[in-house]
């Protein structure tokens, strides 16, 4: 299958570099990501981070980017969807994205942006919004039209499609899982296929439903 992230940003030494800072924030906290840090966990230099990421911020922003990377979506250069590949993209976006909403990683990076919002100049829930929600949602919904445009799914309004894709899917499991409720991660799998079903049922053409 192929699929769309955004790791293509990255080389394999800064997407490992990212995956350090990601687990420095989850272990220690906001406090605990400094560029002095960074590179000692990571084994490189500051002249590097700063030459990679720029400031703070950008470290942030990348690191929202490699994050929402994890929810892939189908890259689709002249392909043409059928009824069991759509259906198998939407499982696959389905599933990332419960993974990742449930990860430490990013639950972390949701409760900081929350306790930060009140600050003054705290950029890290825009940051998160359109560095990580945004980049997730203009993907699938490249997805949700490039089925509409092979015959498989039928709507007026893509956004209004995807939002409904996207609350079949989380529902207020996030919200739950913010305020401590540990999610039960092996019923994911079922969870993303119930609600791809929901969806097709409400917005897949007869070709989709027969086909799938």
């Amino acid at each position: 299958m192929q699929t769309e992230t955004a790791t293509a940003e990255f080389t394999p030494r800064q997407s490992a570099v990212l995956a350090e800072a990601l687990r420095l924030l989850v272990e220690g906290g906001d406090k605990a990501l400094t560029t002095a840090g960074l590179a000692r966990a990571a084994n490189c230099s500051k002249e590097s981070l700063y030459k990679w990421f720029g400031d703070r911020d950008g470290l942030l922003s990348a690191m929202i980017s490699y994050q929402a990377s994890k929810v892939r979506t189908v890259e689709r250069p002249g392909e043409r969807l059928s009824a069991a590949s759509l259906k198998e993209h939407l499982d696959v976006f389905s599933h990332d994205l419960l993974e990742v909403l449930a990860g430490d990683v990013s639950l972390a990076l949701n409760r900081l942006a929350i306790g930060q919002s009140s600050r003054d100049g705290s950029k890290l829930g825009t940051l998160l919004l359109e560095r990580g929600r945004r980049q997730i949602d203009r993907r699938a919904r490249a997805l949700l039209d490039a089925g509409q445009r092979d015959g498989l799914l039928r709507f007026s309004d893509g956004e209004e499609a995807y939002r409904t894709f996207y609350g079949l899917i989380v529902s207020d499991l996030h919200v739950r899982m913010l305020l401590g409720e540990a999610p039960n991660t092996k019923n994911f799998a079922a969870r993303a296929e119930k609600a791809v079903h929901a969806f097709l049922t409400l917005y897949g053409t007869e070709k989709a439903l027969a086909g799938s």
